[in-house]
């Protein structure tokens, strides 16, 4: 998300690092890489200018310019610039007693009727019945396209058979969410694809007659400045109450983002990070600001986690690691959680400090779990509970045939293993803040390798290696890289 926003904030934070003597002149061009990291963000030069403005005053003063660690003051000050900028936002919804009716509108492409599948879906994961409207009698398909999403969401859709009127078809879904005890009834109106008179009469008139308790406006995150002007025409319009900033995920630069509260002086609500249903979001300033600075966010990272895993089966390899007891068994069923598509990225994203290695798992799909899961599924029980030990040559042949991969491959999944159940059994019992520590020191210390591969350190006991220890792995895994370079494998 943002990879180049961010890559440059960094830059133009790190460019203070190294410096003999901090100067009002040092400080002034690492002010005017932020200023152009943002504009090639595309972020409105209103929001820019205005930005600078605040942050340079609190950056140019003596307090940041006499301090021992300037660009951390210099962090601290684009990030509470940031969260300024992105808010404040209420993420709640506001739900009344009897039918609560949400209005989504955009133009065409915006990703709306999916992002009606989505919202619904996160409306019952809190308990209440949704229902959504299929009122886009413009677009082909449409209704049809909602009544697929319905279907796989579990999610009752409303639709009127060669209606004409998106008017009366959203004034009867009222009256049929009433019947029907519906707690949420989300309309899903027409787009264009441009602002034209006829679309903003259409919307305005379904707000006045239906009086939906909230209009949100669902915007393309990839479409920069555009997507700024058609918010602040739909607000205009229908005085919206938030937008739904969707796509990104993709290659969003994060101008939409940055310019829409500023602009328009409408928040941000909810944000899509995803293809799937599950992928849309509260969103939160203060955790966007820290993604946008390279700062992770835990508290999403431990909502999905909670949200998306099984929590007695983690807790049942909770208690086995406790007693010491981590088998590829073990491996494979934690493994097999995460593997899903989308989600093993989404969580590594959220790590601080971790975009390196997201970037690495992007390049790990369906096809590498599956060989994997391959190769363990062909292991005896024996063979799973003690990997290193029992795997000769003879077995590591007969293992490999049966999975339909080279010896080599079963060989390298065997140490993988092992650093990995060295690391659990260290991390076990421990506190988050004490997981993610060890998990930095790790990173630092170069135990995640070119290759995403988990390499076996020769210290297991979770003690903080020294600094020529880490230089150490570094020079280990450069070396490691120039050899693959040579050997034409890459990196």
């Amino acid at each position: 998300m943002f990879d180049s926003l961010q890559n440059n904030l960094r830059s133009a934070v790190k460019s203070l690092r190294g410096k003999g003597k901090l100067s009002e002149s040092n400080m002034r061009d690492g002010l005017r890489l932020v200023e152009q990291a943002l504009l090639e963000a595309d972020v409105s030069y209103s929001v820019v200018t205005d930005f600078m403005a605040r942050i340079s005053e609190q950056a140019l003063g003596q307090k940041v310019l006499l301090s021992l660690a300037p660009d951390q003051q210099l962090m601290s000050i684009v990030y509470q610039g940031l969260v300024d900028i992105l808010g404040p936002v209420d993420p709640s919804l506001h739900l009344r007693s009897g039918v609560t009716v949400l209005m989504l509108c955009g133009l065409q492409g915006s990703g709306k009727t999916t992002t009606c599948g989505k919202l619904g879906r996160l409306i019952q994961r809190d308990g209440k019945r949704t229902m959504l409207c299929a009122a886009d009698l413009q677009r082909p398909a449409a209704v049809e396209q909602l009544h697929v999403i319905g279907k796989e969401l579990d999610i009752l859709v409303f639709s009127e058979s060669g209606a004409s009127d998106p008017i009366r078809v959203c004034q009867n879904a009222v009256q049929k969410a009433k019947d029907e005890a519906i707690d949420v009834l989300i309309l899903d109106t027409a787009g264009r694809l441009a602002i034209d008179d006829e679309l903003m009469n259409q919307l305005s008139t379904i707000d006045k007659r239906v009086g939906p308790d909230q209009v949100y406006l669902v915007v393309d995150g990839m479409t920069g400045q555009d997507a700024v002007n058609s918010a602040q025409a739909f607000n205009e319009a229908l005085e919206l109450d938030g937008a739904i900033m969707t796509k990104l995920d993709g290659d969003a630069r994060g101008g939409a983002l940055l310019s829409v509260k500023h602009v328009t002086g409408v928040p941000v609500k909810f944000i899509g990070t995803g293809e799937q249903f599950d992928a849309l979001e509260p969103f939160h300033p203060d955790r966007m600001a820290s993604r946008i600075l390279g700062e992770g966010d835990l508290m999403t990272m431990v909502e999905t986690a909670q949200r998306e895993l099984d929590q007695q089966a983690l807790a049942e390899t909770e208690a086995r690691l406790l007693e010491g007891v981590f088998t590829l068994d073990d491996f494979r069923k934690q493994l097999a959680q995460i593997a899903r598509p989308g989600l093993m990225q989404k969580m590594v994203g959220l790590l601080p400090g971790m975009g390196d290695m997201k970037q690495m798992m992007g390049e790990v799909d369906e096809g590498d779990f599956k060989q994997l899961f391959g190769i363990i599924d062909a292991m005896t029980p024996d063979e799973r509970n003690n990997p290193s030990k029992v795997i000769d040559p003879g077995r590591r042949q007969r293992i490999a045939t049966g999975a339909g991969v080279d010896p080599s491959q079963v060989n390298e999944l065997v140490k993988q293993f092992d650093g990995m159940a060295s690391l659990a059994k260290m991390m076990a019992g421990k506190g988050a803040g004490d997981r993610m520590k060890m998990v930095r020191e790790l990173q630092e210390g170069g135990m995640m390798n070119p290759g995403g591969k988990l390499a076996k350190h020769k210290q297991s006991t979770g003690k903080r290696l020294s600094p020529k220890e880490r230089a150490k792995l570094k020079k280990q895994r450069d070396r490691e890289i120039r050899r693959r370079k040579r050997a034409g494998g890459g990196p």
